[in-house]
């Protein structure tokens, strides 16, 4: 078992979770991921499993028949999963922030309706804010819910959806005009329950279907088109209007989190292959390993691995102990997706032309990797969050 990526202090419990995950992993991930990611082939099977092990309902509380475990233990078990294939990691990670905003903000009402079957997976969660042309402002949400007698209607265009197809429950940000002064308190968080699937899959809800994209294949990333779609108060999340920014904003926090251990997930993975390659691969008589440039190469790519983890556990452990941690996963984030994309990219030269090739698992990493630096904001936007934090933290 490899040095790097250890998390010290866990209890047997959360030990033995991310060892069944891990072996989950090396059994049924890694052997298939390279073959169904060219396919961009959904991965059905992998996804029951993950089911069986309780992974959908891993951080949802027992009294909802989940497994009640933190958001560190959820973050390594991501970190595990996106080391054979990212793009199943994304299968689980807007449903975990359906699921951690049904807890933190849902009604008890809510939270018996939906948790129990999240938990098994039976109700499957997708999380709609983006729009098109809206990129990180956030406030120019256009999506918009109109009062309609004892509910509201929805009209607009959603952007972005992982697991817009697959979902039948999504968390839907919209405009509502609330009487607040400020912008971000007249926007309500909706929870929108659909069919799986393309076309119409409820009333006034149109799924087109999937976006082609370069990378994180497998899985579906969608539109979603509102036209007077009708839907009652009681969808309303939290049952009051006009808190759904905040709703939002705290799903990405711990959204940040799981992509910190997503690109910790690729770059493990992408040091591996390096590591491994190097040791095989002779030129001038000699494992290409011995020469100081590569031996180099693998010392930095072992180093950034190691930070980006550690400051993902900080980040998961912080929001555990219920401190606030927009600092902590900002940086988490920005340092792990940066230090992700030189990780895989450093294995990709070691690789040389051969890292070109589509028989080669490094090329798919390659491409997922990209992904890492735009997931749950930009680089940009964690600097400034950072930065304004920080601010207020050190006046003069």
């Amino acid at each position: 078992m490899s040095r790097l990526c250890q998390t010290d202090g866990l209890s047997e419990e959360q030990d033995e979770i991310v060892k069944a995950v891990r072996t989950f992993v090396e059994e049924k991930v890694l052997p298939v991921a390279t073959e169904l990611e060219h396919a961009d082939e959904y991965p059905t099977e992998i996804v029951e499993g993950l089911k069986e092990l309780g992974v959908f309902g891993l951080t949802i509380p027992e009294e909802y028949d989940g497994l009640g475990e933190s958001l560190l233990t959820y973050a390594l078990c991501v970190e595990e999963i996106a080391r054979g294939w990212m793009s199943v990691s994304g299968v689980i990670n807007t449903h975990f922030i359906v699921a951690h905003m049904l807890m933190k903000h849902g009604t008890e009402e809510q939270k018996r309706r939906y948790l129990p079957r999240m938990a098994t997976g039976e109700v499957r969660g997708a999380f709609s804010m983006s729009e098109p042309g809206l990129g990180s402002d956030v406030s120019a949400v256009k999506t918009k819910a109109t009062p309609n007698g004892a509910g509201y209607e929805i009209t607009g265009q959603k952007m972005w959806l992982t697991n817009g197809g697959s979902s039948n429950l999504v968390a839907v940000l919209c405009k509502t005009d609330d009487g607040a002064e400020s912008v971000y308190k007249n926007m309500t968080t909706f929870l929108v329950e659909k069919e799986p699937g393309f076309g119409e899959v409820a009333q006034g809800v149109t799924v087109p279907g999937k976006i082609d994209k370069m990378g994180y294949k497998g899985i579906d990333t969608t539109e979603m088109v509102f036209e007077r779609h009708r839907i009652s108060a009681g969808q309303v999340l939290g049952g009051e209007p006009g808190k759904g920014f905040y709703q939002m904003m705290d799903g990405v926090e711990v959204g940040r989190v799981n992509v910190a251990a997503r690109a910790c997930g690729i770059a493990n993975r992408a040091f591996e292959l390096g590591f491994g390659y190097s040791q095989q691969r002779e030129t001038f008589g000699k494992p290409i390993a011995q020469h100081q440039a590569v031996l180099f190469r693998l010392a930095e790519m072992a180093t950034k691995v190691e930070a980006a983890h550690t400051m993902m556990v900080r980040a998961a452990r912080m929001k555990d102990s219920g401190r606030r941690m927009d600092v902590e996963a900002g940086m988490a984030k920005m340092l792990a997706s940066e230090y992700c994309n030189e990780v895989v990219e450093a294995s990709f030269r070691i690789h040389g032309g051969y890292g070109y090739a589509k028989e080669y698992e490094i090329e798919r990493l390659y491409r997922e990797s990209a992904f890492m630096l735009i997931g749950e904001g930009t680089s940009d936007i964690q600097k400034m969050i950072t930065g304004r934090r920080l601010l207020d933290e050190y006046k003069q």
